[in-house]
């Protein structure tokens, strides 16, 4: 491996030599997101041979393989994996000056893409999105919807401007910054005619025989949970259905069977509503600091801005004290 292929992989690029077509890398990035030479080609209007050459010709120029070929599609090797995050990060850049240089002009303030939670997706986004039409009503707003999991790496990857949702108490990743808006609790949640959800005070042991629909163990939820369980001296709950859904989970605890472990804003309306209820467990609340995280190089756009802007605006109305930035 060469020294630039070295330097994509470390991922610090500094420089591109001239030989290098930035549309090659911009058709990687293709084939890599269409998992398909074909696909790719076709979503870029050429062939499936001169698209194969030109991610050749990009290979041959770095001096390393970029793609792995096989029966079932394209997947990119560690190599090309980085050089695809940095187009993202590029591309995002790019749109970002372009919505500065329309606010500069005076033109339309352009456009926001923002992942959210589904707990942010319950009120607090809806409530900042209202803000933000009074006070700027030519701004347009994208929402992409995921779990921790997948919105962090959207961040990293310049696919979303900014994303709403758990942030940690202490950053870990060195791409991130993270801003705390509001304190959020989470509670085991139960149907309104559910046995438990009457009861004034539940013991962690009775909830062991309970059937569950929880979200995956890396969840910071699911771990919360396990944590209850742990420091009872219990064994962490075996749930009979996991997911990435938390419409799933409240769809599944409103038929009336099934306990889950959910924010409190994440039910707030079926609360209201008075369908759900949180189940008043004896032990000490787990609460999570909620806010917004960006990548660290590079500025958000002015409609990005104007969207955090916002959210910081209506965050306090939420309740819980607010976290520092």
């Amino acid at each position: 491996m060469n020294h630039l292929a070295r330097s994509i992989a470390a991922g610090y690029v500094l420089a591109v030599p001239p030989d290098i077509d930035p549309r090659r890398i911009a058709q990687l990035a293709a084939a890599v997101r269409c998992g398909s030479l074909t696909a790719a080609a076709t979503e870029l209007g050429l062939t499936q041979p001169a698209l194969s050459k030109s991610i050749r010709e990009l290979e041959r120029a770095l001096g390393v393989r970029v793609l792995e070929r096989g029966r079932f599609g394209v997947a990119p090797t560690e190599a090309g994996d980085a050089l695809v995050a940095r187009h993202r990060a590029i591309e995002a850049e790019l749109r970002a000056a372009a919505d500065e240089i329309d606010a500069i002009r005076g033109a339309h303030r352009g456009r926001v893409v923002v992942g959210c939670g589904p707990s942010e997706a319950t009120r607090l986004l809806p409530m900042a999105l209202d803000a933000l039409h009074a006070s700027d009503p030519g701004l347009r707003v994208t929402v992409l919807y995921g779990l921790n999991e997948a919105l962090m790496p959207m961040v990293r990857r310049g696919e979303v401007d900014l994303a709403l949702s758990s942030v940690p108490r202490t950053a870990s990743d060195p791409e991130l910054q993270h801003e705390a808006l509001h304190t959020d609790t989470a509670v085991v949640v139960a149907h309104a005619d559910h046995p438990l959800a009457a009861r004034r005070s539940v013991k962690p042991a009775e909830l062991a025989g309970q059937r569950w629909v929880l979200a995956r163990r890396h969840e910071l939820e699911r771990r919360a949970l396990d944590d209850l369980f742990l420091q009872a001296g219990l064994t962490p709950i075996d749930a009979e259905v996991e997911t990435t859904s938390a419409g799933l989970m409240k769809a599944v605890v409103l038929q009336g069977r099934h306990l889950s472990f959910l924010p409190r804003e994440l039910i707030h309306w079926e609360e209201r509503a008075g369908l759900l209820r949180p189940v008043p467990v004896a032990a000490p609340q787990w609460s999570r600091a909620v806010g917004i995280t960006r990548r660290r190089r590079g500025r958000l756009s002015p409609a990005a801005a104007a969207l955090a802007a916002a959210l910081r605006g209506v965050a306090p109305r939420l309740g819980g004290p607010r976290g520092g930035r």
